[in-house]
């Protein structure tokens, strides 16, 4: 996919292509940002070593597209922000992160609207895109899961305790953080 005719994705602010698409229903992508990051999710469903990273590349891309205040947006932000700070913070396997998603997704009348920051990182879904081999990729997937995680700084009190607890429940006593 190229950059003709590009517009600013108004979630993430990367200039992508122009034109009608497909969506997410709450995530806050412009169709041809949903388009690209289609496109990398395929790459690492197709590969596997592309796919090592494949849940912070999630976990970036939909809180980096926080979308507008509704239950499904909020349980998204908070959800892919708590498997951010397992992984970047506490360093948890990537694919150890969806176990945490899942154990906190039931709690979600305790999730609260996360006001976007005005910057959310400078790496998108682009970059990602533009990798040339699965260690590139892998590189640039935690170098985008981190940036888009320190974006979220205002926040972290709020994200911190929940991903505290939760890994402390799923951890048990073999884990040490």
């Amino acid at each position: 996919m190229h950059r003709t005719d590009a517009v600013r994705c108004y979630g993430c602010g990367a200039l992508v292509p122009a034109g009608d698409g497909p969506t997410h229903r709450y995530i806050g992508a412009s169709p041809g940002c949903w388009a690209i990051y289609g496109e990398v999710l395929a790459r690492e469903y197709d590969d596997i070593r592309y796919a090592r990273l494949h849940q912070v590349t999630v976990d970036a891309y939909a809180a980096q597209h926080p979308g507008v205040p509704s239950p499904q947006s909020i349980q998204s932000v908070t959800l892919h922000l708590v498997s951010l700070c397992v992984v970047m913070e506490l360093g948890w396997p990537g694919q150890d992160a969806t176990r945490v998603i899942q154990r906190i997704a039931n709690q979600k009348q305790a999730f609260i609207w996360l006001e976007p920051p005005s910057a959310l990182g400078e790496m998108t879904v682009w970059d990602l895109h533009a990798s040339s081999d699965p260690d590139d990729h892998a590189q640039r997937v935690r170098r985008w899961g981190h940036e888009v995680w320190q974006a979220w700084a205002p926040h972290h009190a709020t994200i911190r305790p929940l991903a505290d607890g939760v890994a402390r429940t799923l951890a048990g006593p073999r884990r040490r953080h």
